[in-house]
């Protein structure tokens, strides 16, 4: 099963609906004080493989050459916007490779 982490900014209920992976939250995992590049670092060490933000600066501001985490950026953080889009985020989440980066288009 894919190991997904929500950024701060991805609204918890999200993963509602996305069933067939493991969700978890950077609140979950005790990150909430950990921004960017030591949360990435974190992720990748505790073995998530996709990384879910709303955060549309997160490429410019790190250098994502060398991850091994895939990073999805959500267009918005509005969870009704959110849920009109889970067939896109579900098959990003299902095709995104390892290190990859894929942003999710405004409907």
């Amino acid at each position: 099963m894919t190991r997904v982490l929500f950024d701060h900014c991805v609204p918890k209920p999200l993963r509602i609906q996305l069933p067939g992976f493991e969700i978890r939250t950077c609140f979950e995992e005790g990150w909430e004080a950990l921004r960017n590049g030591e949360l990435l670092a974190a992720a990748e060490s505790a073995g998530f493989q996709v990384f879910v933000t709303a955060d549309r600066n997160l490429r410019y501001q790190q250098n994502l050459a060398n991850r091994s985490i895939a990073i999805i950026e959500l267009p918005r953080n509005r969870l009704s916007l959110l849920i009109s889009l889970t067939p896109a985020i579900t098959q990003a989440l299902t095709s995104i490779a390892p290190g990859g980066y894929l942003e999710i288009p405004m409907p």
